[in-house]
C-alpha cells in the first residue's frame, strides 16, 4: 500500500526503526505504539534496505552508527530511489557534524541522544503529516502568491522551494534586497507541514544588542527591571512552527553564541529563569550579505554558518530576470491599481525592462505605485514612471564626471536620483521624504520643481 493511500484511510501510520542496539529499539518502539503507530524493526542497514524493498512506511528512523553501516546510507538509498518517505536520524549528543551531513543528503531532520519523548512526538507529528502536492501545483502557487517569473534562476528557484518545503532542514536564503526573501520563505512554509502553524518573522538588524536575549528567548517576572510578567520570546511564539531570521548577518556574536546552542540543543532559557524548555521550531535565515565573507572576516561564527546554511537558496536580481520584467510588471500592476483600469503604455513597458533595477522587485513595487499616482488615470508613460536617465542601463549607477558631462548637470542628476530614492522608500510622502533627506518640506517642493520631477505642485495628503 502506497504512502498516499496509507494517508487517507483508517490504518495506522507506519514507520521503520533501524538501530543494531536492541535495547534502543525496545524503547523507541514503545514510545511510537503509545502514539498509535505501527512500528516494523531492523537491526542494521542491511536489514532496513530489505524493509524498504517489499513495504511502504510513513516514516523512517535510524541510528546514524552501526555496525553494517551508516544511517546516511539510508538517507542516500531513500533519495536515489525517490522514495516519497521522509527519514529522520538519531546522532550522538553533540554531534553536530553528521546531523548537517544527514540533513544536506536529504534527511527530514535530526534528533540527539538521548531522545528526548517531547521532541520525537513532535517530529512524528511533522512528519506524518508532510504534504504531498499534486504534480504541477507548486509553481501555480508560487506565481500566485508573487514569485514571478520564467527565467531558468526563478524556475530553480521554485523547484527547490517545493523540495526543501517537506524537509526540518534548516534553510538559508541570500539575495539582494528587494528580491523577495522573505516571501520564498513564506511559500516554503505554505508548502511544508508547518504551514498551519505560527511563522514569526524577526529582522535582527532592528533589535537593539541588549534587549536581544530576552526578545529571543523570552524574560522571567522580576528578571531585570521593568519585567512585571513573565514574557515569552521569538522561540517560545514559534514553538511548532517556523521562525524566519531576517539580516542574520546583522547578530552580534554574543547573540550568535547563544542562538547557536538554542539551534543545536532545542531548548531555550529565558532570562531569569533556572530550567531550560524544549521548542520545536524550524529555523530559516536570510540576509543580503556574504555570510561566508563575514565568517572570513571574523564578524560571524563558522559554526553557527554550517547549521543555518545546511540548504542555500539564492533570489536572483530582478535584473537577470530581464525578458520577465513586462510580466511582472504587469502582475503587479494588477495587484496595485485596484479598481481602476490603468494600463502600460508601451514605451513604459519598454524602459522597465531596460532598467537595471538596483532594488529589484521592491523597487518595481514601490515605482509601479508612484507612477499610478502621478499618471492621467488611463495609462502609464515613461514620464510616469519617473527613473532617472543617468543610469546606466547595464549596472544601475550613475555617470561618473570624467568630462562627459558638464559638472552641473551631473550634480542635478545626483541629487534627482536621492530624491526620488527618497520619494520611492516614503511612497512619494513628501514629508517624509524631506524628513528623510535632511531638508525642509517646502526645500524639497522647491528642488523638485527645479529638477522636473513630478508631484510637485500636489497637496500633501
Amino acid at each position: 500500500m502506497s504512502n498516499e493511500r496509507r494517508q487517507t484511510s483508517n490504518t495506522a501510520a507506519r514507520v521503520l526503526l533501524v538501530d543494531d542496539e536492541p535495547d534502543i529499539l525496545e524503547l523507541l518502539e514503545l514510545a511510537l505504539l503509545r502514539m498509535g503507530l505501527e512500528v516494523d524493526r531492523a537491526d542494521g542497514v542491511h536489514a532496513a534496505l530489505d524493509c524498504l524493498k517489499h513495504n511502504d512506511y510513513d516514516l523512517c528512523l535510524t541510528d546514524m552508527r552501526m555496525q553494517d553501516g551508516e544511517g546516511l546510507d539510508i538517507v542516500r538509498h531513500i533519495t536515489a530511489q525517490n522514495l516519497d518517505l521522509p527519514i529522520a536520524v538519531i546522532t550522538a549528543h553533540g554531534n553536530m557534524e553528521s546531523a548537517i551531513t544527514a540533513l544536506k543528503a536529504g534527511a527530514f531532520d535530526y534528533l540527539s541522544k538521548p531522545v528526548s519523548l517531547d521532541q520525537l512526538r513532535a517530529l512524528v507529528k511533522s512528519a506524518i503529516h508532510v504534504p504531498k502536492p499534486a504534480p504541477g501545483k507548486t509553481e501555480q502557487s508560487s506565481d500566485e502568491r508573487g514569485l514571478l517569473g520564467h527565467a531558468p534562476a526563478m524556475q530553480k528557484v521554485r523547484d527547490l522551494i517545493g523540495r526543501v518545503a517537506r524537509s526540518q532542514a534548516p534553510v538559508h536564503i541570500c539575495g539582494e534586497s528587494g528580491s523577495g526573501k522573505e516571501l520564498a520563505a513564506r511559500l516554503i512554509v505554505e508548502q511544508s507541514p508547518r504551514r498551519e502553524q505560527t511563522f514569526v518573522p524577526v529582522n535582527c538588524g532592528a533589535i537593539p544588542e541588549n534587549l536581544m536575549e530576552s526578545e529571543f528567548f523570552g524574560y522571567r517576572k522580576g528578571a531585570f527591571t521593568g519585567a512585571e510578567q513573565d514574557r515569552d520570546g521569538f522561540f517560545q511564539a514559534a514553538n511548532g512552527g517556523t521562525l524566519f531570521l531576517d539580516e542574520v548577518a546583522d547578530l552580534p556574536l554574543a547573540m550568535q553564541v547563544k542562538l547557536l546552542r538554542a539551534i543545536q540543543e532545542k531548548k531555550v532559557r529565558k532570562v531569569g529563569a533556572t530550567q531550560e524548555e524544549a521548542v520545536d521550531v524550524r529555523i530559516i535565515s536570510a540576509t543580503h550579505n556574504d555570510l561566508a565573507q563575514r565568517v572570513q572576516e571574523g564578524k560571524f561564527r563558522q559554526d553557527l554558518y554550517y547549521r543555518l546554511n545546511v540548504i542555500n537558496l539564492t533570489m536572483p536580481p530582478l535584473r537577470e530576470l530581464r525578458d520577465d520584467i513586462p510580466e511582472i510588471a504587469q502582475r503587479l500592476l494588477l495587484r496595485l491599481r485596484g479598481d481602476s483600469t490603468v494600463t502600460f503604455a508601451p514605451d513604459a513597458l519598454s524602459t522597465l525592462g531596460a532598467y537595471a533595477f538596483p532594488g529589484n522587485v521592491r523597487e518595481l513595487e514601490n515605482i509601479i505605485e508612484r507612477a499610478l499616482a502621478l499618471c492621467d488615470g488611463v495609462a502609464i508613460h515613461v514620464d510616469d514612471l519617473q527613473l532617472t536617465p543617468s543610469e546606466d542601463e547595464t549596472t544601475g549607477t550613475a555617470l561618473a564626471a570624467d568630462g562627459a558631462v558638464p559638472l552641473p548637470d551631473y550634480l542635478d542628476q545626483v541629487e534627482r536620483n536621492e530624491i526620488l530614492k527618497a520619494l520611492g522608500r516614503t511612497r512619494f510622502n513628501r514629508t517624509a521624504a524631506a524628513r528623510m533627506l535632511g531638508v525642509t518640506f517646502r526645500t524639497l517642493r522647491y528642488r523638485m520643481e527645479r529638477l522636473g520631477i513630478k508631484g510637485a505642485d500636489k497637496d500633501e495628503g
